[in-house]
């Protein structure tokens, strides 16, 4: 059998275990690049070239920088901007706000980091708003679909055809010369979704909803009663109580009052210095007349009339959260004597309030049971990874209410000028893609935004491995013709005619492929046949490329056609066939801006 014959099994096999979605995705891409050396078709290095190229490791780098925005609260930020300018009268404003931001975050951290960042928040505003969710989720997706065409770190696609035009002779696209037909691109999916929207989409909602974390905080300090006789008090420069030990303080509260933890003002997390200090937090329980008697006493700042939101500040920051967590049966910590204002083992948590049956202890210590809650308070990094014990149960993820509830919280100021400084770089060109994704990775480890463990559990590795088992592919099909065959084909089609025939191919090529296929696989397939095509009548690639790029984007038909379109099917109480109703003419819009508009920029 030849080479050639051989492509075209390797090529339909793979499209088929691809629609198929019975085998990980990455298998079947490992698989092709597997196949094609046991064929003989490439060597085994050509084989498992693209495991190292540049691209792929620029790809995996936008994971760590979004997961970072994310983790710091800027995405948090950006959707709390959101839900203030939206307004709860004008659904146009609402849309126009929602595609306006996720294409912006889009465009910056890639598209399933943009989507996955958002979902909670436009899930809390249709709550909020009383509006379904169906009428928002899909023009979020779909936005950020167009968004991705707006910088070169929107999407892989644009990194592999970037790569592309430099590898066929051309120069490679520019950070922002994706804007140029990104804007076009937004701007008709917006008008699109709001003349149409309401009429195309169902009116539903999804059977599971995100949960709504942004008023975790006060949920926590009503259920544990910390609103009723709990209160802050910082200590003044006037204090006696500064350069003496905790236990100084404990000796001089009154009757009718006990401290119950002791907090740094810098960490927002116990006390571990062996003496107080100016500004420093005491958190006492009691009677408000013993309160007020002992910080004016001990010369305490203290207010009453504020004192709930006062300690809810405290308790819950930028700095430090609260945790809520249950004793599963068969822990270790069963039988374990526990009290409030008791600090961990660790030494960076301390216990704020213990229940059980949902009562309060009122301050005894107790013996631990099965079912017994804790709610917990300490620095966010104590609470990630002190949490993390099989011995207790999590009620909610303090990470999960970390972005969602505190926006620009530690480190944001950092993540958002390790992300400028990368796309100052991207744009002026000083230096590879790569590079600049791997400086970026490396200011964020070394500032402390990101740990290592941290930067690579956020590196979507299905996605880096797809694009890696599959980049071979494209070089196997110019090795073997099968790229200049399919290319003849289309350039055959076309005849006489203009070339933005061979683009309105390729355009519907790309599409077809796209909806049952992920859009990045089916770049690695169009982008050697465009560019062989392109050869074949004489025109310059790149209107080719961006053309292709267009249509990779445009995959709107089927929820499986993207992470994201899948993402929001669930919450939003899509069927299969909802997608296709708003999808189809948002589709027709991609194709006379990829067949008519591009052109126009970039000439054959």
């Amino acid at each position: 059998m030849s080479d050639l014959a051989l492509m075209g099994l390797i090529i339909g096999a793979a499209i088929v275990l691809f629609v198929w979605n019975r085998i990980p995705v990455v298998l079947v891409a490992m698989g092709v690049g597997l196949s094609l050396y046991a064929t003989g078709i490439l060597t085994l290095n050509q084989a498992l070239l693209g495991y190292g190229d540049p691209a792929v490791i620029f790809i995996a780098a936008l994971f760590v920088i979004s997961a970072a925005l994310d983790r710091t609260g800027v995405t948090a930020w950006a959707g709390q901007m959101l839900i203030a300018g939206a307004g709860e009268e004008s659904r146009t404003r609402l849309l126009v706000l929602i595609s306006l931001l996720v294409a912006v975050l889009t465009a910056l951290i890639s598209v399933n980091g943009a989507v996955a960042a958002l979902l909670p928040v436009v899930v809390v505003m249709a709550v909020r708003l009383k509006r379904k969710p169906s009428q928002l989720l899909m023009p979020l997706v779909f936005s950020a679909h167009a968004g991705s065409l707006l910088a070169l770190t929107g999407t892989p696609v644009n990194v592999l055809v970037a790569e592309a035009a430099a590898d066929a002779g051309h120069r490679a696209f520019g950070f922002f010369e994706f804007t140029i037909v990104g804007v076009p691109l937004l701007v008709g999916t917006i008008v699109i979704i709001v003349l149409f929207g309401e009429r195309l989409l169902p009116h539903r909602g999804g059977p599971s909803m995100p949960a709504d974390l942004t008023r975790h905080a006060t949920t926590l300090v009503e259920q544990y009663g910390l609103t009723q006789g709990m209160y802050r008090m910082r200590i003044r420069a006037t204090s006696a109580l500064i350069g003496q030990p905790p236990s100084a303080a404990e000796g001089r509260v009154p009757e009718g009052l006990r401290i119950v933890a002791v907090q740094d003002e810098a960490s927002g997390g116990p006390l571990r210095r062996p003496t107080l200090a100016e500004g420093d937090f005491l958190i006492v329980s009691g009677e408000a007349e013993a309160a007020g008697a002992f910080a004016a006493e001990q010369h305490l700042a203290f207010r009453l009339e504020d004192a709930a939101t006062d300690l809810q500040d405290t308790l819950f920051n930028r700095s430090s959260g609260l945790a809520e967590v249950m004793i599963p049966p068969r822990s270790a910590m069963i039988g374990q004597m526990v009290f409030p204002g008791m600090i961990t083992e660790s030494g960076d948590l301390v216990v704020i309030a213990v229940q059980r049956g949902g009562e309060d202890t009122e301050g005894e210590a107790i013996e631990l049971q099965a079912g017994d809650t804790m709610l917990l308070q300490g620095s966010w990094k104590a609470l990630d990874v002190r949490l993390n014990d099989p011995q207790v149960l999590v009620v909610n993820s303090p990470d999960l209410v970390r972005r969602q509830a505190v926006p620009l919280g530690t480190g944001a100021k950092q993540a958002i000028a390790v992300l400028a400084a990368m796309v100052f770089l991207l744009a002026t060109g000083l230096v590879p893609a790569a590079v600049a994704g791997l400086l970026g990775v490396f200011a964020l480890v070394l500032t402390g935004v990101m740990t290592v463990d941290q930067s690579y559990r956020a590196i979507d590795w299905t996605t880096v491995i797809l694009v890696a088992a599959m980049m071979p592919l494209s070089a196997a099909m110019e090795q073997t013709g099968a790229a200049r065959l399919m290319a003849e084909g289309l350039v055959l089609l076309a005849g006489e005619g203009s070339p933005h025939v061979l683009l309105a191919g390729l355009f519907i090529l790309t599409a077809v492929l796209g909806q049952l296929i992920s859009n990045t696989a089916t770049a690695l397939i169009i982008i050697p046949v465009g560019v062989a095509a392109a050869s074949g009548m004489g025109v310059s690639p790149m209107p080719v490329l961006m053309s292709i790029a267009v249509a990779a984007a445009g995959a709107f038909l089927t929820p499986i056609a993207t992470p994201t379109n899948l993402m929001v099917m669930r919450p939003g109480g899509y069927e299969f066939g909802d997608y296709w109703k708003l999808g189809l003419p948002l589709l027709a819009w991609f194709f006379v801006v990829a067949v008519f508009v591009v052109p126009l920029v970039w000439r054959f």
